[in-house]
């Protein structure tokens, strides 16, 4: 990685508030290089052990969570089992595509969401994430 990629990995990390060590640096590293993308924790973290990042899947996982609560990335609950993580952070929505674990994402545009349910006295909506899945059809 280039000296200023680097720079830029540790200027976003204190900007949204995290210390740049060198672990939160190497991961950020490995989970943005590559674009708009989603991963989960296991898959970052086999991506880290192939690039020679010495870090537990524990790490793995408390650093994505921490990247999650300083807005760098979200978290997408696609199966009770599963959690992605999703390096794009505007608003879109996504398939899932049953039996391959692949998540593909939706411009916003292309849905409309109306008729939503007024929210509990005191609430208000924070977000609607749509998740809609998909499965190869039968011949």
């Amino acid at each position: 990685m280039d000296e200023m990629a680097m720079i830029d990995i540790e200027s976003k990390l204190r900007h949204s508030g995290l210390r740049p060590t060198r672990q939160r640096v190497a991961l950020a590293t490995l989970l943005f290089a590559k674009g708009d993308r989603h991963l989960t924790v296991e898959e970052l973290h086999e991506e880290a052990t192939t690039a020679n990042v010495p870090v537990s899947l524990a790490t793995v996982y408390n650093t994505l969570h921490q990247f999650t609560e300083a807005g760098l990335i979200r978290v997408l609950a696609v199966e009770s089992a599963k959690t992605y993580f999703d390096t794009n952070v505007s608003d879109h929505h996504h398939f899932f595509v049953e039996g391959q674990n692949e998540v593909l994402d939706i411009p916003i545009s292309n849905i409309e969401i109306g008729n939503l349910p007024d929210p509990p006295e005191g609430m208000e909506i924070a977000h609607v994430d749509v998740i809609i899945r998909l499965r190869a059809k039968a011949s």
